[in-house]
């Protein structure tokens, strides 16, 4: 599954349960995660997205590990199994 359709994976879900997966582009910024999943009742997260066999990049990692000491809450999604976990676990969390 390519990387487009395991984000459309997500989006779609985040959508199903009354949320957002909104697109995070900040210029300047390489390296940020894919997504800004806002579910109802819950923190905002950041969301970076990957094939089951991807790697995140050394600056991807900088950026993560920037977020995270920030307080934020960030998760790596490998592939279609990842999101549906995700997703599932999101759903019980509501």
């Amino acid at each position: 599954m390519l990387e487009r359709e395991v984000e459309k994976k997500l989006v779609d879900g985040v959508r199903r349960m009354g949320g957002r997966a909104y697109k995070f582009v900040s210029p300047g910024n390489d390296g940020v995660p894919d997504r800004i999943v806002v579910l109802p009742d819950t923190e905002p997260m950041f969301v970076e997205l990957k094939t089951e066999s991807g790697k995140l990049s050394s600056l991807q990692k900088v950026q993560i590990t920037r977020l995270e000491k920030l307080g934020q809450n960030v998760r790596v999604l490998y592939g279609a199994k990842d999101v549906e976990n995700f997703l599932e676990e999101m759903w019980n969390g509501i």
